[in-house]
Protein backbone atom coordinates (compact mmCIF):
# COMPACT_ATOMS: atom_id res chain seq x y z
CA UNK A 1 0.00 0.00 0.00
CA UNK A 2 1.38 3.26 -1.15
CA UNK A 3 1.34 6.03 1.75
CA UNK A 4 2.67 9.28 2.21
CA UNK A 5 3.98 10.99 5.75
CA UNK A 6 4.72 13.62 7.24
CA UNK A 7 6.24 15.02 10.62
CA UNK A 8 5.39 18.16 12.14
CA UNK A 9 5.60 20.23 14.71
CA UNK A 10 2.13 22.10 15.72
CA UNK A 11 0.88 23.05 18.66
CA UNK A 12 -2.28 21.87 20.27
CA UNK A 13 -4.05 22.11 23.18
CA UNK A 14 -4.00 18.95 25.60
CA UNK A 15 -7.48 19.85 27.11
CA UNK A 16 -9.88 22.15 26.77
CA UNK A 17 -12.35 23.06 29.43
CA UNK A 18 -15.02 25.21 29.68
CA UNK A 19 -16.42 26.51 32.53
CA UNK A 20 -19.33 28.61 31.67
CA UNK A 21 -21.09 30.37 28.35
CA UNK A 22 -18.86 33.60 29.36
CA UNK A 23 -15.30 31.56 29.79
CA UNK A 24 -15.09 29.53 27.22
CA UNK A 25 -11.31 29.99 26.64
CA UNK A 26 -8.98 27.23 25.11
CA UNK A 27 -4.79 27.53 25.99
CA UNK A 28 -2.32 25.92 23.95
CA UNK A 29 -0.04 23.75 26.70
CA UNK A 30 2.96 22.62 25.04
CA UNK A 31 4.08 21.62 21.57
CA UNK A 32 3.05 18.10 20.35
CA UNK A 33 4.62 16.14 17.54
CA UNK A 34 2.34 14.88 15.27
CA UNK A 35 2.71 12.00 12.62
CA UNK A 36 0.17 12.43 9.80
CA UNK A 37 0.27 9.58 7.27
CA UNK A 38 -2.35 9.48 4.18
CA UNK A 39 -3.36 6.49 2.60
CA UNK A 40 -3.56 6.97 -1.27
CA UNK A 41 -5.46 3.41 -1.76
CA UNK A 42 -8.13 2.87 0.61
CA UNK A 43 -10.05 0.54 -1.09
CA UNK A 44 -9.93 -0.44 -5.14
CA UNK A 45 -10.68 2.67 -7.17
CA UNK A 46 -14.21 2.86 -9.08
CA UNK A 47 -14.69 2.84 -13.05
CA UNK A 48 -15.81 6.03 -14.21
CA UNK A 49 -17.39 6.94 -16.96
CA UNK A 50 -16.25 10.31 -18.34
CA UNK A 51 -17.91 12.51 -21.00
CA UNK A 52 -15.87 13.79 -23.96
CA UNK A 53 -18.39 17.14 -24.19
CA UNK A 54 -16.97 20.51 -23.41
CA UNK A 55 -17.59 21.10 -19.22
CA UNK A 56 -14.90 23.87 -19.04
CA UNK A 57 -15.24 27.87 -19.47
CA UNK A 58 -11.96 27.43 -20.94
CA UNK A 59 -11.44 28.95 -24.35
CA UNK A 60 -9.58 25.76 -26.66
CA UNK A 61 -11.03 23.12 -24.98
CA UNK A 62 -13.32 21.86 -27.53
CA UNK A 63 -13.47 23.57 -31.21
CA UNK A 64 -16.50 22.42 -32.31
CA UNK A 65 -18.66 22.98 -29.61
CA UNK A 66 -20.77 25.51 -29.92
CA UNK A 67 -19.82 28.85 -28.04
CA UNK A 68 -22.71 30.30 -25.35
CA UNK A 69 -22.98 33.54 -27.50
CA UNK A 70 -23.83 31.43 -30.82
CA UNK A 71 -26.47 29.19 -28.35
CA UNK A 72 -28.00 32.46 -27.18
CA UNK A 73 -27.62 34.55 -30.83
CA UNK A 74 -31.11 35.94 -31.63
CA UNK A 75 -32.79 34.88 -28.32
CA UNK A 76 -30.61 36.58 -25.64
CA UNK A 77 -30.25 40.65 -26.01
CA UNK A 78 -26.16 41.51 -26.62
CA UNK A 79 -25.87 43.54 -23.61
CA UNK A 80 -26.28 40.29 -21.81
CA UNK A 81 -24.17 38.23 -23.94
CA UNK A 82 -21.37 40.96 -23.50
CA UNK A 83 -21.74 40.68 -19.83
CA UNK A 84 -21.48 36.79 -19.65
CA UNK A 85 -18.31 36.89 -21.77
CA UNK A 86 -16.70 39.59 -19.67
CA UNK A 87 -17.24 37.52 -16.32
CA UNK A 88 -15.88 34.46 -17.91
CA UNK A 89 -18.74 32.39 -19.80
CA UNK A 90 -17.32 31.83 -23.85
CA UNK A 91 -18.03 28.24 -23.57
CA UNK A 92 -20.81 27.03 -22.40
CA UNK A 93 -20.61 24.75 -19.26
CA UNK A 94 -22.30 21.24 -19.83
CA UNK A 95 -25.73 22.03 -18.25
CA UNK A 96 -26.01 25.23 -20.07
CA UNK A 97 -24.85 23.54 -23.81
CA UNK A 98 -27.47 21.12 -22.77
CA UNK A 99 -30.16 22.62 -21.11
CA UNK A 100 -30.35 26.04 -23.09
CA UNK A 101 -31.65 24.51 -26.34
CA UNK A 102 -34.50 22.75 -24.18
CA UNK A 103 -35.68 25.99 -22.42
CA UNK A 104 -35.33 28.44 -25.33
CA UNK A 105 -37.70 25.55 -27.05
CA UNK A 106 -40.62 26.95 -24.43
CA UNK A 107 -40.67 23.49 -22.34
CA UNK A 108 -40.49 23.16 -18.83
CA UNK A 109 -37.70 21.62 -17.31
CA UNK A 110 -35.53 20.33 -14.33
CA UNK A 111 -31.68 21.34 -14.29
CA UNK A 112 -29.92 18.74 -12.84
CA UNK A 113 -26.43 18.96 -12.29
CA UNK A 114 -22.99 19.65 -10.38
CA UNK A 115 -22.71 22.67 -7.51
CA UNK A 116 -20.87 25.26 -9.69
CA UNK A 117 -22.02 23.94 -12.64
CA UNK A 118 -23.67 27.17 -14.11
CA UNK A 119 -27.46 26.41 -13.75
CA UNK A 120 -27.87 30.50 -12.39
CA UNK A 121 -26.37 31.36 -15.29
CA UNK A 122 -28.40 29.12 -17.56
CA UNK A 123 -31.90 30.05 -16.26
CA UNK A 124 -31.08 33.83 -16.13
CA UNK A 125 -30.36 33.58 -19.91
CA UNK A 126 -33.39 31.64 -20.41
CA UNK A 127 -35.44 34.78 -18.52
CA UNK A 128 -34.00 37.53 -20.43
CA UNK A 129 -34.72 36.00 -23.84
CA UNK A 130 -38.37 36.02 -22.94
CA UNK A 131 -39.25 39.32 -20.80
CA UNK A 132 -40.31 42.33 -22.50
CA UNK A 133 -39.01 45.80 -21.12
CA UNK A 134 -41.62 47.78 -22.77
CA UNK A 135 -43.97 45.92 -20.12
CA UNK A 136 -44.33 47.10 -16.81
CA UNK A 137 -45.03 44.47 -14.76
CA UNK A 138 -43.39 41.31 -13.02
CA UNK A 139 -42.67 38.71 -15.77
CA UNK A 140 -40.09 36.72 -14.09
CA UNK A 141 -40.20 35.01 -10.27
CA UNK A 142 -37.27 33.03 -8.85
CA UNK A 143 -37.75 31.58 -5.23
CA UNK A 144 -34.91 30.54 -3.06
CA UNK A 145 -34.26 29.06 -0.09
CA UNK A 146 -32.42 31.38 1.75
CA UNK A 147 -32.33 35.21 2.05
CA UNK A 148 -28.02 34.81 1.26
CA UNK A 149 -28.79 32.55 -1.94
CA UNK A 150 -31.68 35.67 -2.77
CA UNK A 151 -28.63 38.48 -2.75
CA UNK A 152 -26.14 36.21 -4.70
CA UNK A 153 -28.49 35.60 -7.83
CA UNK A 154 -29.95 39.28 -7.03
CA UNK A 155 -26.31 40.27 -7.48
CA UNK A 156 -25.83 38.69 -10.97
CA UNK A 157 -29.69 39.25 -12.57
CA UNK A 158 -29.02 43.06 -11.82
CA UNK A 159 -25.14 42.79 -13.54
CA UNK A 160 -26.94 40.93 -16.27
CA UNK A 161 -29.69 43.70 -16.74
CA UNK A 162 -27.32 46.39 -16.48
CA UNK A 163 -26.77 48.39 -19.80
CA UNK A 164 -23.70 50.14 -21.07
CA UNK A 165 -25.83 52.92 -21.91
CA UNK A 166 -29.19 54.27 -20.96
CA UNK A 167 -31.97 56.72 -22.47
CA UNK A 168 -34.81 58.18 -20.62
CA UNK A 169 -36.80 56.41 -23.84
CA UNK A 170 -35.35 53.27 -22.50
CA UNK A 171 -37.38 51.06 -20.45
CA UNK A 172 -34.36 49.16 -17.89
CA UNK A 173 -35.45 45.63 -16.50
CA UNK A 174 -35.56 46.08 -12.94
CA UNK A 175 -34.71 43.27 -10.56
CA UNK A 176 -35.74 43.33 -6.86
CA UNK A 177 -34.71 41.05 -3.87
CA UNK A 178 -37.92 40.23 -1.61
CA UNK A 179 -35.83 38.27 0.91
CA UNK A 180 -36.31 37.38 4.57
CA UNK A 181 -35.58 40.09 7.05
CA UNK A 182 -36.19 43.11 4.26
CA UNK A 183 -38.12 45.89 4.86
CA UNK A 184 -41.53 44.69 3.45
CA UNK A 185 -43.05 48.25 3.54
CA UNK A 186 -40.92 49.58 1.22
CA UNK A 187 -41.14 46.54 -0.82
CA UNK A 188 -44.59 47.40 -0.92
CA UNK A 189 -44.42 51.05 -2.41
CA UNK A 190 -41.98 49.80 -4.82
CA UNK A 191 -44.80 47.27 -6.34
CA UNK A 192 -47.17 49.90 -6.36
CA UNK A 193 -45.11 52.50 -8.10
CA UNK A 194 -43.34 50.48 -10.86
CA UNK A 195 -43.49 47.16 -10.99
CA UNK A 196 -40.39 44.83 -11.70
CA UNK A 197 -39.76 42.76 -14.10
CA UNK A 198 -37.76 40.00 -12.03
CA UNK A 199 -38.14 39.18 -8.29
CA UNK A 200 -36.16 37.19 -6.67
CA UNK A 201 -37.81 35.94 -3.41
CA UNK A 202 -37.75 34.00 -0.07
CA UNK A 203 -41.30 31.49 0.69
CA UNK A 204 -41.70 33.63 3.63
CA UNK A 205 -42.01 37.19 2.29
CA UNK A 206 -43.67 36.35 -1.07
CA UNK A 207 -46.01 34.44 0.94
CA UNK A 208 -47.28 37.27 2.79
CA UNK A 209 -47.05 39.89 0.07
CA UNK A 210 -49.35 37.20 -2.08
CA UNK A 211 -51.58 36.26 0.70
CA UNK A 212 -52.35 40.25 1.25
CA UNK A 213 -52.94 40.59 -2.63
CA UNK A 214 -50.31 43.16 -2.53
CA UNK A 215 -47.91 40.58 -5.27
CA UNK A 216 -49.78 39.43 -8.00
CA UNK A 217 -48.80 36.84 -9.92
CA UNK A 218 -51.11 37.21 -13.46
CA UNK A 219 -48.52 38.36 -15.70
CA UNK A 220 -45.67 36.08 -14.46
CA UNK A 221 -44.28 34.02 -17.46
CA UNK A 222 -41.06 32.30 -16.00
CA UNK A 223 -40.89 30.67 -12.10
CA UNK A 224 -37.73 29.15 -11.24
CA UNK A 225 -38.23 27.07 -8.19
CA UNK A 226 -33.96 27.17 -7.16
CA UNK A 227 -32.78 24.24 -4.85
CA UNK A 228 -35.95 22.61 -5.44
CA UNK A 229 -35.32 19.78 -3.25
CA UNK A 230 -34.15 21.40 -0.07
CA UNK A 231 -37.38 23.68 -0.10
CA UNK A 232 -39.78 20.55 -0.79
CA UNK A 233 -37.67 19.13 2.16
CA UNK A 234 -38.58 22.15 4.75
CA UNK A 235 -41.63 21.81 6.76
CA UNK A 236 -41.84 25.33 6.87
CA UNK A 237 -41.91 25.92 3.41
CA UNK A 238 -43.09 23.11 1.27
CA UNK A 239 -46.54 24.07 1.82
CA UNK A 240 -46.70 27.39 0.41
CA UNK A 241 -44.53 26.22 -2.20
CA UNK A 242 -47.26 23.72 -3.60
CA UNK A 243 -49.76 26.80 -3.18
CA UNK A 244 -47.40 28.62 -5.18
CA UNK A 245 -47.04 26.03 -8.20
CA UNK A 246 -50.85 24.97 -8.60
CA UNK A 247 -52.68 27.14 -7.19
CA UNK A 248 -51.32 30.76 -7.18
CA UNK A 249 -50.67 30.41 -10.95
CA UNK A 250 -51.22 27.73 -13.48
CA UNK A 251 -48.61 25.83 -15.18
CA UNK A 252 -49.94 26.24 -18.10
CA UNK A 253 -49.42 30.22 -18.31
CA UNK A 254 -46.05 30.10 -17.46
CA UNK A 255 -42.69 27.96 -17.90
CA UNK A 256 -41.34 26.44 -15.16
CA UNK A 257 -37.68 25.85 -14.41
CA UNK A 258 -36.32 23.49 -11.25
CA UNK A 259 -32.96 23.69 -10.17
CA UNK A 260 -30.56 22.07 -7.71
CA UNK A 261 -26.84 19.71 -7.96
CA UNK A 262 -29.09 17.01 -5.43
CA UNK A 263 -32.61 15.76 -6.65
CA UNK A 264 -33.25 12.42 -4.95
CA UNK A 265 -35.70 9.89 -6.41
CA UNK A 266 -35.74 12.26 -9.47
CA UNK A 267 -37.82 9.45 -11.09
CA UNK A 268 -40.56 9.88 -9.02
CA UNK A 269 -40.06 13.40 -8.56
CA UNK A 270 -40.66 13.78 -11.95
CA UNK A 271 -43.95 11.61 -11.84
CA UNK A 272 -44.77 14.29 -9.17
CA UNK A 273 -44.54 17.28 -11.30
CA UNK A 274 -46.98 16.17 -13.96
CA UNK A 275 -49.64 14.62 -11.72
CA UNK A 276 -49.52 17.35 -9.29
CA UNK A 277 -49.86 19.91 -12.19
CA UNK A 278 -46.29 21.69 -11.19
CA UNK A 279 -45.38 21.31 -14.19
CA UNK A 280 -46.31 20.93 -18.25
CA UNK A 281 -47.00 17.23 -19.14
CA UNK A 282 -43.43 17.46 -21.34
CA UNK A 283 -41.10 18.52 -19.04
CA UNK A 284 -37.49 17.49 -19.63
CA UNK A 285 -35.09 16.63 -16.73
CA UNK A 286 -31.77 17.58 -18.28
CA UNK A 287 -29.30 15.78 -15.90
CA UNK A 288 -25.63 15.91 -16.71
CA UNK A 289 -22.69 14.25 -14.67
CA UNK A 290 -24.95 12.04 -13.03
CA UNK A 291 -21.69 9.27 -13.28
CA UNK A 292 -19.76 11.96 -11.67
CA UNK A 293 -21.81 13.87 -8.65
CA UNK A 294 -18.75 15.40 -7.24
CA UNK A 295 -16.50 17.85 -9.37
CA UNK A 296 -13.27 16.08 -9.96
CA UNK A 297 -10.96 18.45 -8.47
CA UNK A 298 -12.15 17.61 -5.00
CA UNK A 299 -9.19 15.38 -2.59
CA UNK A 300 -11.79 13.99 0.14
CA UNK A 301 -10.27 12.43 2.94
CA UNK A 302 -11.08 11.46 6.64
CA UNK A 303 -9.89 11.20 10.15
CA UNK A 304 -10.63 9.34 13.02
CA UNK A 305 -10.54 10.61 16.57
CA UNK A 306 -12.91 10.54 19.76
CA UNK A 307 -15.18 13.44 20.28
CA UNK A 308 -12.98 15.02 23.35
CA UNK A 309 -10.33 15.41 20.77
CA UNK A 310 -12.09 16.62 17.97
CA UNK A 311 -11.10 20.22 18.19
CA UNK A 312 -7.11 19.27 18.93
CA UNK A 313 -7.49 16.95 15.64
CA UNK A 314 -9.29 20.55 14.05
CA UNK A 315 -6.65 22.53 15.26
CA UNK A 316 -3.77 20.22 13.84
CA UNK A 317 -4.97 20.09 10.55
CA UNK A 318 -5.35 23.77 10.09
CA UNK A 319 -1.85 24.32 11.52
CA UNK A 320 -0.65 21.20 8.39
CA UNK A 321 -3.04 22.29 5.44
CA UNK A 322 -2.54 26.18 6.10
CA UNK A 323 -5.47 26.59 3.89
CA UNK A 324 -5.57 30.22 2.03
CA UNK A 325 -9.57 30.18 2.69
CA UNK A 326 -11.85 27.40 4.10
CA UNK A 327 -15.40 26.75 5.68
CA UNK A 328 -15.62 24.70 9.02
CA UNK A 329 -18.96 23.00 9.21
CA UNK A 330 -20.80 22.40 11.92
CA UNK A 331 -23.97 20.78 12.97
CA UNK A 332 -27.10 22.57 14.00
CA UNK A 333 -27.48 22.74 18.00
CA UNK A 334 -29.83 20.48 18.84
CA UNK A 335 -33.24 21.65 20.53
CA UNK A 336 -32.86 20.10 23.78
CA UNK A 337 -29.31 21.55 24.03
CA UNK A 338 -30.53 25.16 23.61
CA UNK A 339 -33.49 24.53 26.16
CA UNK A 340 -30.34 23.70 28.22
CA UNK A 341 -28.91 26.55 28.03
CA UNK A 342 -25.62 25.21 26.84
CA UNK A 343 -23.51 27.06 24.30
CA UNK A 344 -23.65 26.61 20.29
CA UNK A 345 -20.75 24.25 18.90
CA UNK A 346 -20.32 27.31 16.06
CA UNK A 347 -19.34 29.61 19.69
CA UNK A 348 -17.17 27.47 21.28
CA UNK A 349 -15.42 26.51 18.22
CA UNK A 350 -14.95 30.49 17.50
CA UNK A 351 -13.48 31.16 20.86
CA UNK A 352 -10.79 27.92 20.01
CA UNK A 353 -9.58 29.28 17.02
CA UNK A 354 -9.51 33.01 18.32
CA UNK A 355 -7.77 31.80 21.20
CA UNK A 356 -5.37 28.74 19.78
CA UNK A 357 -5.18 28.97 15.73
CA UNK A 358 -2.33 30.85 14.71
CA UNK A 359 -2.80 31.31 10.76
CA UNK A 360 -3.23 34.89 9.28
CA UNK A 361 -6.72 34.28 8.25
CA UNK A 362 -9.68 36.22 9.70
CA UNK A 363 -12.42 33.81 11.77
CA UNK A 364 -15.85 34.58 10.68
CA UNK A 365 -19.13 32.50 11.98
CA UNK A 366 -22.51 32.42 9.63
CA UNK A 367 -25.41 30.58 11.40
CA UNK A 368 -29.06 30.73 11.04
CA UNK A 369 -30.03 31.94 14.71
CA UNK A 370 -27.87 35.09 13.77
CA UNK A 371 -29.56 38.32 12.92
CA UNK A 372 -29.48 39.23 8.86
CA UNK A 373 -27.80 42.17 9.18
CA UNK A 374 -24.83 39.85 11.04
CA UNK A 375 -24.81 36.94 8.52
CA UNK A 376 -25.19 40.08 5.40
CA UNK A 377 -21.33 41.27 7.40
CA UNK A 378 -20.07 37.50 7.69
CA UNK A 379 -20.71 36.93 3.46
CA UNK A 380 -19.69 40.79 2.91
CA UNK A 381 -16.42 40.07 4.35
CA UNK A 382 -15.60 36.90 3.24
CA UNK A 383 -15.92 38.20 -0.55
CA UNK A 384 -13.78 40.83 0.12
CA UNK A 385 -10.91 38.76 -0.64
CA UNK A 386 -7.92 37.43 1.62
CA UNK A 387 -8.04 34.25 3.65
CA UNK A 388 -11.00 33.30 5.79
CA UNK A 389 -11.76 30.18 7.93
CA UNK A 390 -15.63 30.52 8.08
CA UNK A 391 -17.35 28.99 10.76
CA UNK A 392 -21.16 28.28 9.87
CA UNK A 393 -23.89 25.65 10.03
CA UNK A 394 -25.78 24.38 6.85
CA UNK A 395 -26.79 27.61 5.97
CA UNK A 396 -23.34 28.14 3.70
CA UNK A 397 -23.89 24.71 2.41
CA UNK A 398 -26.73 25.55 -0.55
CA UNK A 399 -25.94 27.87 -3.62
CA UNK A 400 -23.32 30.35 -1.76
CA UNK A 401 -20.59 30.74 -4.28
CA UNK A 402 -17.59 31.58 -2.41
CA UNK A 403 -15.13 30.88 -5.45
CA UNK A 404 -11.83 31.46 -3.51
CA UNK A 405 -12.51 28.36 -0.75
CA UNK A 406 -9.99 25.65 -1.25
CA UNK A 407 -10.41 23.89 1.82
CA UNK A 408 -13.59 22.28 3.44
CA UNK A 409 -13.81 20.61 6.86
CA UNK A 410 -16.45 18.85 8.12
CA UNK A 411 -16.32 19.51 11.80
CA UNK A 412 -19.47 17.25 12.12
CA UNK A 413 -20.19 15.45 9.48
CA UNK A 414 -23.53 15.72 7.68
CA UNK A 415 -26.89 14.10 8.26
CA UNK A 416 -27.69 12.77 4.15
CA UNK A 417 -25.15 11.86 1.22
CA UNK A 418 -27.24 15.08 -0.07
CA UNK A 419 -25.88 17.69 2.42
CA UNK A 420 -22.54 16.30 1.84
CA UNK A 421 -22.65 17.23 -2.05
CA UNK A 422 -23.70 20.47 -1.09
CA UNK A 423 -21.39 21.42 1.90
CA UNK A 424 -18.29 20.16 -0.57
CA UNK A 425 -19.65 21.74 -3.04
CA UNK A 426 -18.22 25.02 -1.75
CA UNK A 427 -14.98 24.47 -3.36
CA UNK A 428 -13.62 23.80 -6.57
CA UNK A 429 -15.89 26.61 -7.99
CA UNK A 430 -12.63 29.24 -8.88
CA UNK A 431 -13.17 29.53 -12.53
CA UNK A 432 -9.64 28.36 -14.86
CA UNK A 433 -8.41 26.63 -12.27
CA UNK A 434 -7.46 22.99 -11.89
CA UNK A 435 -5.93 23.69 -8.40
CA UNK A 436 -7.05 20.61 -5.96
CA UNK A 437 -9.16 21.59 -3.44
CA UNK A 438 -9.68 19.70 -0.03
CA UNK A 439 -13.02 17.95 1.90
CA UNK A 440 -11.84 16.53 5.21
CA UNK A 441 -13.76 14.52 7.59
CA UNK A 442 -13.44 15.06 11.39
CA UNK A 443 -14.90 11.55 12.41
CA UNK A 444 -15.78 8.95 15.39
CA UNK A 445 -15.05 5.34 14.27
CA UNK A 446 -18.61 4.68 15.15
CA UNK A 447 -19.46 6.92 12.42
CA UNK A 448 -16.95 5.37 9.51
CA UNK A 449 -20.02 3.88 8.15
CA UNK A 450 -21.95 6.33 7.30
CA UNK A 451 -19.15 8.41 5.34
CA UNK A 452 -18.57 4.92 3.40
CA UNK A 453 -22.07 5.35 2.85
CA UNK A 454 -22.17 8.45 1.16
CA UNK A 455 -18.74 7.32 -0.36
CA UNK A 456 -20.97 4.72 -2.26
CA UNK A 457 -23.82 6.96 -3.08
CA UNK A 458 -21.81 10.23 -4.25
CA UNK A 459 -18.85 7.79 -5.92
CA UNK A 460 -16.37 9.21 -4.29
CA UNK A 461 -13.48 7.80 -2.50
CA UNK A 462 -12.45 9.20 0.45
CA UNK A 463 -8.60 8.88 1.62
CA UNK A 464 -7.61 8.07 5.31
CA UNK A 465 -5.12 10.53 7.28
CA UNK A 466 -4.39 9.17 10.56
CA UNK A 467 -1.53 10.70 12.96
CA UNK A 468 -0.62 10.07 16.62
CA UNK A 469 -0.35 12.35 18.98
CA UNK A 470 2.80 12.22 21.23
CA UNK A 471 2.98 14.00 24.44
Amino acid sequence: MASIAATLLVPVSRAVKFQSQQNRNCKLSSSTLINFTVSSSRRPSRAVLSSSNVTTREAGTGNSSPTLREICQGRVPEHVLHRTEEIGFVLPTEIQREGLPVLFSGRDCILHAQTGSGKTLTYLLLIFSIINTQRSTMQALIVVPTRELGMQVTKVARMLAAKPTETDLEQKCTVMALLDGGMLRRHKSWLKAEPPTIVVATIGSLCHLIEKHIFKLDCMRVLVIDEVDFLFNSSKQVSFLKKLLASYSSCNNRQTVFASASIPQHRRFLHDCIQQKWTKSDVVHVHVNAIQPLPLCLHHRFVICSKETKQQTLLSLLQSDTPESGIIFVGEQSEKSKKAGNAPSTALLIDILKTSYGGSSEILLLEEDMNFNSRAASLSEVRQGGGYLLVSTDIAARGIDLPETTHIYNFDLPRTAVDYLHRAGRTGRKPFSDEKCTVTNIITSEEQFVLQRYENELKFNCEVLTFQVQY
